[in-house]
């Protein structure tokens, strides 16, 4: 294990092994896991704290508004501080901010908490511009893809866990048990992470002053923030919406949601092929058709309404590959830009992101309740057609 206990000279490129791959993908998972285990189950934490139908959803918003706040002002850090120091304090926190959303009793002190777990799950978004910083530029898609597919396996599963979980053993101990896997995750990222020490010297306001003309001065990086804000929007409006189509409309309790969760992560696949894809210059073709497919992925449903679960099952694995694929061919274009200044880059990608995906978490109820998942595909188709449709009025770089 000590032997990936390293100091990584700033500019310095090497190979990523497998196990170092391997060992990321799996942080990022578990860590990023932490911010999903809410969406599908509440239904059930929402009457627990005497939250409201139409508020419910107000769990997963902040989460994500949370991580929206980490990624702006936490995640520059890497590029100031020394990131294994860094990353495991962040760490440290969210073992904290687990356990209080475990014993939080009012909806007040839950909903504060649940931002709190958002804001310190960021240390997954500096475990990836570190493993994009370790390797060389012809293999970098490859790695990044890698590591991604793992991220997407901790958001895919965090779902299908928490329902098997609490349907069996009540919410509570969703995370309380997810407090627990990241005392270890800290522990094996304290024991194995290498450390890194940027050449930046600036100073922290100075730091957060450079993201307004970076997002400014940086096509690439507002096309690709715009683009996967919308996907992550449809993203988070099917996944917190459809744990109460599956209830209300089809009848299916916690284990049965989880069921449906688990299907939904075959769209994992999508990272090592769409990181192939950029190492191999088809990032625009492959955008384009990520965005198109995914706005027409909410269709099955609208048009066959009889197809039922099957639909949706449909829905979710075809928008799983859409997101990821986007989301992969994005960063990768992004950490192509500028070394030095990677974490704020990935910082100001992923705020947009995370914005994207609490707006529509913070619709996914309202749009229910008035118009069933008519209005939700609705909604879900549009944000990905906003995205295509600027995509293609780019002539450069997608």
């Amino acid at each position: 294990m000590k032997t990936l206990q390293h100091t990584v000279p700033t500019g310095t490129p090497m190979a990523m092994t497998r196990t170092m791959i391997a060992l990321f993908a799996f942080c990022c998972g578990a860590i990023v896991a932490n911010i999903y285990y809410a969406q599908p189950i509440i239904g059930l934490i929402a009457p627990d704290i005497h939250l409201s139908g139409q508020t419910a959803s107000l769990i997963v918003s902040l989460t994500q508004i949370g991580y929206a706040l980490g990624l702006f002002f936490l995640v520059p850090l890497g590029d100031l501080l020394e990131n294994r120091r860094l990353l495991i304090g962040t760490a440290m926190l969210s073992i904290v901010s687990l356990a209080a959303t475990a014993l939080a009793r009012q909806p007040g002190l839950f909903l504060l908490v649940s931002l709190l777990l958002g804001f310190s799950s960021v240390s997954v978004q500096l475990l990836i511009p570190l493993a994009a910083h370790l390797s060389p530029e012809a293999s970098r898609g490859r790695v990044v893809g890698g590591i991604m597919g793992g991220l997407l396996l901790g958001i895919l599963l965090a779902r299908p866990l928490a329902s098997f979980m609490a349907d069996h053993f009540g919410w509570r101990a969703v995370f309380g048990t997810a407090s627990i896997l990241m005392a270890a995750i800290t522990l094996l990222l304290a024991a194995t992470m290498p450390s890194r020490q940027p050449d930046h010297k600036a100073s922290y306001g100075q730091l957060l002053r450079s993201l307004a003309t970076l997002m400014a001065s940086t096509p690439v990086l507002r096309q690709r923030s715009f683009y996967q804000a919308c996907m992550f929007a449809t993203f988070s409006l099917f996944w917190t919406a459809v744990p109460l189509e599956l209830t209300q409309h089809h009848g299916l309790n916690q284990s049965h949601i989880a069921i449906f969760a688990l299907v939904g992560a075959i769209g994992a696949i999508a990272a090592p092929i769409s990181g192939r894809l950029a190492d191999a210059g088809h990032t625009r073709p492959a955008t384009l058709a990520a965005l198109a497919v995914g706005a027409l992925s909410f269709l099955p449903v609208l048009l066959v309404p009889s197809l039922g679960v099957a639909g949706l099952v449909v829905t979710g694995v075809v928008l799983d590959f859409c997101v990821q694929t986007n989301m992969v061919l994005g960063q990768r274009e992004i950490y192509a830009l500028n070394p030095a200044i990677r974490n704020r880059l990935n910082a100001l990608y992923m705020t947009s992101v995370f914005v994207g995906g609490a707006t529509g978490s913070a619709i996914a109820s309202i749009l229910y309740q008035h118009g069933g998942w008519t209005w939700v595909s609705l909604a879900g188709s549009a944000f990905p057609v906003l995205a295509l449709l600027s995509c293609m009025r780019q002539k450069g770089r997608a």
